[in-house]
């Protein structure tokens, strides 16, 4: 079974899959959106994905503050969360708190001693596989 994780943010969706066990996430792409409030092109890529990789379930990353409250970007995301709900019906969406997720990605991206450019090319993809990884190993 692999399941798909998602950093769902304004502009890009980083996406990483899981190895068919569960027990590791690995970067996919990043989707790159035009428009805050386009969702054709993503989601017809992320349908894609999907079939290629015969996804069973998808991990979308819920950023809620430092101090457990839900802003703003919790809204977007649960809007988000519907909407692949309502594409991929037979797929069940978890949320899964993404706290410290892009954190944890910058980091191992400056461990790798990426330029800042390149950072930025890879830090969504990044966060996506910490999020997804995060929900593994929570679950093994």
């Amino acid at each position: 079974m692999r399941i798909l994780g998602l950093d769902y943010g304004d502009k890009t969706i980083g996406v990483a899959i899981s190895d068919p066990f569960g027990w590791t996430a690995q970067g996919v792409e990043i989707i790159r959106r035009t428009n805050e409030n386009e969702y054709k092109k993503s989601l017809a890529r992320l349908a894609e994905i999907i079939s290629q990789y015969e996804v069973e379930k998808i991990v979308l990353g819920f950023p809620k503050n430092m101090d457990n409250t839900e802003g703003p970007r919790c809204e977007k995301t649960r809007a988000f969360k519907e909407r692949l709900e309502k594409r991929f019906q037979n797929i069940p969406v978890i949320l899964w708190d993404e706290r410290m997720s892009t954190i944890a990605a910058e980091r191992s991206l400056l461990e790798a001693d990426l330029s800042r450019a390149k950072r930025k090319n890879v830090i969504d993809k990044m966060a996506a596989v910490h999020i997804l990884q995060g929900f593994l190993d929570g679950n093994k």
